[in-house]
């Protein structure tokens, strides 16, 4: 490794040691190196303003905003009622409603914590009173919370689109199966526990309950189809289509449902615009990281080390995963896109490996760190709505993290289950 690439991740390793926040800490280490090795520092201000001059990118406010639209309209108490009413009755029944509610939230929110938050919020509580441990309740929702950065539309997905230059429509759809997966497996796993220790099951509901759940759900289930129905047909982009989720969150909250008001609309505004600075920041540090990773040769010279010691798909796919999953402990996912992908993009072309697939991959490694400690923020979102310690629900996540590695290794080495859905609809 180059005296450069020392510098580089080791200032940025050692800032990140000193608990410094994590865009400082990129933007930090990259200023340090271009200075101490007469680097052309004066490249930093064009490269800050480019990263986030970038169309696509102004979909990941819409998306933040129309998912805390649609948490206070009232739509994810709708959608776990019905889940509720239509798997309440079975064993693990409301282990089963609240992935069931997660999957349906992440098809709206884009978000690993929002999906976390607007689910956990109702269903932990819930599940508690019901018998379950309230380690395992937070566990199990904590790692839920990561599928709404797998099912789209998904932030994650626009950063991973706009890095490696794929379609973030062909991604999107691409996504839809893995996430599905990983749900039913979180599913299985909440059953299985609840089976084990034979937590009481809910009353069956009657048809005509159903009924009545699904009719007042049907505006929260009508959310998706709108926004990925708009992107597949090619109707509007997808940043466009986050635009048109803000929009219907608010028809429907106003008018339909009338659980906001006008009044509502400027903690909104500035709640979402709190967290589109914090990502922004995130973005523009972490894209001079990875220019400096590029233009001085560190990404081509890790990916020729790595080739070295994994010189097939098999070991390459391996290795790569356990990068990422050791990464995810410790950064962000929007960091580790740009820290991880130049050095694994030029791998890719040279293993002949699917950027779609890849990227569904990437997303699934960083949902599962978002549960994994010292730094998954959703680890921290559950243990503040379970009022638990770390400690404590780092024992109940376990059982999910294993179900959530066993999903990934199937998504990795059979990539068909990700692309034929895009195959299928011939989308480029």
């Amino acid at each position: 490794m180059s005296a450069t690439a020392i510098c580089l991740f080791g200032s940025f390793f050692l800032l990140l040691f000193l608990n410094m926040p994590i865009a400082v800490a990129l933007g930090l280490s990259t200023a340090i190196t271009l200075l101490l090795f007469d680097l052309p520092i004066q490249s930093l201000p064009p490269t800050l303003y480019s990263s986030l001059t970038k169309f696509t990118l102004l979909a990941i406010p819409f998306f933040f905003l129309a998912g805390l639209i649609m948490e206070r309209a009232g739509i994810s108490k709708r959608l776990i009622q019905l889940a509720q009413t239509l798997t309440g009755h079975f064993t693990g029944g409301l282990a089963i409603v609240s992935v069931v509610a997660a999957c349906f939230f992440a098809a709206i929110s884009g978000s690993g914590p929002a999906t976390m938050a607007a689910v956990g919020a109702i269903i932990i509580p819930a599940m508690v009173k019901q018998g379950y441990r309230k380690d395992m309740s937070a566990g199990l929702l904590a790692t839920a919370g990561g599928i709404g950065i797998i099912i789209p539309p998904s932030i994650a997905y626009i950063i991973y689109g706009v890095i490696a230059e794929v379609s973030i429509g062909k991604i999107f759809m691409a996504g839809i199966v893995p996430g599905l997966l990983m749900g039913a497996i979180l599913a299985l796993t909440g059953y299985m526990i609840a089976r084990k220790e034979q937590i009481p099951t809910l009353p069956k509901a009657s048809a005509r309950d159903i009924v009545a759940a699904l009719k007042d759900a049907s505006w929260g289930l009508m959310a998706p189809v709108i926004i990925l129905g708009g992107i597949y047909t090619g109707i509007f982009t997808p940043t466009e289509s986050a635009v048109v989720a803000v929009f219907y969150g608010l028809f429907v909250g106003i008018f339909i449902y009338k659980e906001i008001k006008i009044k509502h609309l400027p903690s909104l505004l500035v709640e979402s615009a709190k967290t589109t600075a914090m990502i922004m920041l995130i973005v523009a540090s972490a894209s001079t990281f990875a220019w400096l990773i590029t233009v001085e040769g560190i990404a081509e010279d890790l990916a020729n080390s790595l080739m070295s010691i994994a010189p097939n798909t098999i070991t390459m796919l391996l290795m790569i995963n356990l990068v990422l999953l050791i990464a995810g402990m410790f950064v962000d996912a929007i960091s580790a896109f740009y820290i991880f992908l130049p050095i694994f993009l030029p791998i890719l072309t040279m293993m002949d490996i699917d950027p779609v697939h890849f990227g569904v991959m990437m997303t699934m490694n960083l949902a599962i760190g978002l549960v994994t400690p010292p730094v998954g923020l959703d680890l921290y979102v559950a243990c503040g709505l379970a009022k638990i310690s770390l400690k404590e629900i780092s024992k109940g996540v376990i059982p999910f993290i294993v179900a959530s590695i066993l999903a990934l290794l199937v998504i990795t080495y059979i990539p068909s289950i990700t692309l034929w859905l895009p195959e299928l609809l011939n989308m480029k």
